[in-house]
């Protein structure tokens, strides 16, 4: 089973987020890494320069690298921004929004978890479109992503399975709104916030995460004890979503379990020991509500559905 490592979703400053991937390359034992700005296309500019050797220096690690397109096209600038990617070359666009498919014409892409494929016949669509990786969506039950992967078994299909998950994405920026500013004059204000802005409910209990105009969950998605079945379910790569923790250490515990070096329970202590303080989360996968986290013990992956953030305490 691959690892593959998604965009980074906060902004960050350019030198740590080059540096970020510079040490991804050197480090990390993921097999693909999806790079770019696909959030808010006004921090696009802050990266540009950078791109071009983060994706040298994956590259001649031997890292298949991606391109993601923005989540949301809406502005005539963000349509010519789309348009110059998918005339990229030496590299697989990764689609996030399906404007970009006119674009591409059929050529082969991958497909992001911001896509919603939700069944069969939607995942054949894309095949045929040029599709050779699909990353389904989040919220999709164990259930369906296996009669999906079935049906398109020529197709690479990935889950997200590390990270906080991405819900919603707005017009609007909440960070800006929160500061008093107008989207257009943000001040960029969302990089106050590099693991994003937790969203309290009135009775002050963490709920949402927000990022600029993307809502994530509080909770942290950790389907490292249901790799076991997903392997059996032909998914054939975890996708971890970078957060403002020690991402080499979360992928070399993913990639110890899946090889057998570790065990659920020990790569799970060391996961909350990477990732402090942010609950996990499993429900989706289980079809239940998605902030719970169904605790899997060694050897046994149906495990109890507890309340959110039961790892930690180990």
């Amino acid at each position: 089973m691959q690892l593959s490592l998604g965009p980074v979703l906060y902004n960050w400053a350019p030198e740590r987020w080059r540096d970020f991937y510079f040490r991804i390359a050197d480090e990390a034992p993921v097999d693909v890494v999806s790079v770019g700005e696909i959030v808010c296309s006004k921090r696009s500019p802050f990266i540009a320069d950078h791109i071009p050797a983060v994706v040298e220096r994956l590259q001649k690690a031997g890292k298949q690298v991606l391109l993601g397109s923005l989540i949301l096209v809406s502005l005539r600038r963000e349509r010519r921004q789309t348009e110059e990617l998918a005339s990229a070359e030496g590299v697989l666009v990764e689609v996030n929004d399906l404007t970009c498919l006119r674009a591409l014409a059929g050529r082969p892409h991958a497909i992001g978890p911001f896509v919603n494929i939700y069944n069969e016949a939607s995942a054949a669509f894309h095949a045929a479109q040029g599709a050779e990786r699909i990353c389904l969506p989040p919220e999709l039950p164990l259930a369906s992503v296996a009669a999906i992967a079935k049906a398109v078994p020529d197709v690479t299909i990935e889950l997200f399975a590390f990270g906080r998950v991405p819900l919603a994405i707005s017009a609007r920026c909440y960070h800006a709104r929160l500061h008093k500013l107008a989207k257009d004059n943000c001040r960029f204000v969302c990089e106050k916030d590099p693991d994003g802005l937790i969203l309290n409910t009135l009775e002050q209990q963490d709920f949402l995460t927000i990022n600029g105009v993307q809502t994530l969950s509080h909770t942290c998605a950790n389907l490292l004890g249901e790799a076991g079945l997903l392997r059996e379910s032909n998914v054939g790569s975890l996708r971890l979503s970078p957060q403002d923790c020690d991402m080499v250490a979360v992928a070399r515990t993913f990639r110890d379990v899946l090889d057998g070096r570790d065990d659920v329970d020990g790569g799970n202590r060391r996961l909350a020991a990477a990732y402090p303080g942010v609950p996990f989360s499993n429900g989706f996968l289980w079809a239940e509500p998605g902030h719970l986290y169904r605790q899997a013990r060694s050897g046994d992956a149906h495990g109890p559905v507890s309340q959110i953030g039961a790892v930690q305490s180990g």
